[in-house]
């Protein structure tokens, strides 16, 4: 198996023969790189330690490099570091030990592309070149906005550019990635940007709700059956592995699959191969598998509902999706470009929010997030003719608004303490929390009804107001 000269001439940043640089101290272990990758009509340097590599990195443009995760001068991470921090568009992968698959694990979290286990497979090893010399450019937030095509994550604030950032790095990896986040919180908008940036952005993205498949149907759906392997399998079918062969595999809402099917998952991921029901052989399959919930997934596997083998496999690297009230100064943003999607869908004069209702959004809590906040816009418009939007035609549920309203009877807060605007308003909240708590004895369920929220709603508030430590 071999590139052809097509496919050299197609690869980007490359040209017409690709440079790799081998770093290894072992005679053998190069050779063998060496002869494979000259097969492919590439261009190899090599190096025996860190020393001499970042000598040739500093003299010369390379594609891909090669390490032995052991040197003599120092662990192949240090270089994977080294290359992370001067040379961020090049990938490395490092070449791993039996059984020491936690080093290539820290390797992927410190920014390595990918890993090759010992003793090298050869295919393993044209596959992974060929996936990292398919790598796109690395963006910066100047480049972004200019390609339409892509999507992209709004706002300024700290939590979601320290989000932008941590997606572009891990885009850059083939190592699993467990999106976690609330409902509504842009799971499956972070998983199509990780894969859309990667190296594998011109093959398939398939998206899988896990919840939403019958469990007699598991099976068939992810692994594929060929015809007449039962009554109604009419056609061969590939499954979702198959069909998301070369591209990425994103399975939403994965603590609910079943523990049985579990075990068939967690064999697919450790073995790539899977076998469609009714066939005999096992088909290879190279698939990147991106999984999400809004469950805590480890707290699953405490209470033995998720299996704590397959929840390693998948959580190697974990990206935490912030809620958005913890970026409430991004809201107007959010807000204005729903609206604006929302305007160019239903063919209407662009709308604008008035400085009363934006402050109106900021204020409230958004216990689905992205998904409620746009859900409001939209009933918004559907019951507001107006080009501004102010406070009365905002839509919020009635529930929000004895929250943002109902502060008559609260003891007033004096001017000379100075507050921010955020710690009045919270304040305001935790001793409206407070009073209706007082009011029903501490029951909860009681004290939501008066407060007009939902007791989730509820418990929210009082975990960020930390008021669960005082009840």
């Amino acid at each position: 198996m071999s590139i052809n000269s097509e496919e050299i001439a197609n690869l980007p940043k490359a040209a017409a023969s690709p440079h790799i640089l081998i770093v290894d101290d072992e005679p053998d272990i190069i050779e063998l790189l060496e002869l494979t990758l000259a097969r492919m009509g590439m261009e190899v340097s090599s190096a025996k330690c860190i020393s001499n590599a970042k000598i040739l990195l500093q003299s010369r443009q390379f594609q891909l490099c090669l390490t032995d995760m052991r040197l003599p001068d120092g662990e192949g991470l240090d270089l994977v570091k080294y290359i992370v921090h001067h040379r961020a568009d090049l990938p490395i992968a490092v070449i791993t030990a039996y059984g020491t698959t936690e080093n290539a694990v820290a390797a992927l979290k410190a920014g390595a592309f990918d890993y090759l286990p010992k003793p090298v497979s050869l295919k393993q090893l044209r596959d992974l070149v060929k996936l990292a010399l398919n790598l796109p450019p690395i963006q910066t937030e100047s480049t972004v906005p200019t390609q339409s095509n892509q999507r992209v994550l709004l706002g300024e604030s700290q939590p979601m550019r320290q989000l932008r950032a941590t997606i572009d790095k891990l885009s850059r990896s083939q190592a699993s990635i467990y999106i976690n986040g609330e409902s509504g919180s842009g799971k499956e908008l972070a998983a199509r940007m990780i894969h859309e940036r990667s190296a594998r952005h011109k093959q398939a993205f398939i998206a899988v709700n896990c919840g939403a498949i019958p469990e007699n149907l598991m099976e068939s759906e992810f692994f594929g059956y060929k015809k007449g392997a039962f009554t109604s399998a009419d056609k061969d079918h590939d499954g979702f592995f198959l069909t998301a062969n070369g591209g990425s595999l994103f399975l939403d809402e994965v603590a609910d699959l079943p523990l049985a099917m579990q075990v068939k998952l967690l064999r697919v991921i450790q073995e790539k191969q899977v076998r469609r029901i009714g066939e005999s052989q096992e088909k290879n399959i190279d698939v990147r598998i991106i999984s999400a919930t809004h469950k805590k997934l480890s707290h699953c596997v405490e209470t033995g509902q998720f299996r704590q083998d397959l929840y390693y496999r998948l959580n190697v690297i974990e990206l935490n999706m912030p809620a958005l009230r913890e970026m409430r100064e991004d809201i107007p943003l959010i807000a204005e470009a729903i609206l604006a999607k929302l305007c160019r869908e239903a063919a209407r004069p662009a709308c604008r929010l008035k400085k009363d209702a934006r402050a109106m959004l900021m204020n409230y809590d958004y216990p689905g997030n992205v998904r409620e906040l746009e859900n409001i816009l939209e009933r918004t418009l559907a019951l507001c003719s107006e080009e501004q939007i102010g406070e009365d035609e905002l839509q919020l549920p009635d529930k929000a608004k004895i929250i943002l309203h109902d502060t008559g009877s609260l003891p007033p807060i004096s001017a000379d303490q100075g507050l921010p605007l955020q710690d009045f308003l919270d304040k305001l909240e935790k001793d409206s929390i407070i009073k209706a708590l007082n009011q029903n004895r501490y029951n909860r369920t009681k004290a939501s009804k008066t407060l007009g929220i939902t007791v989730r709603s509820l418990r929210y508030r009082m975990e960020r107001l930390g008021l669960n430590e005082r009840t």
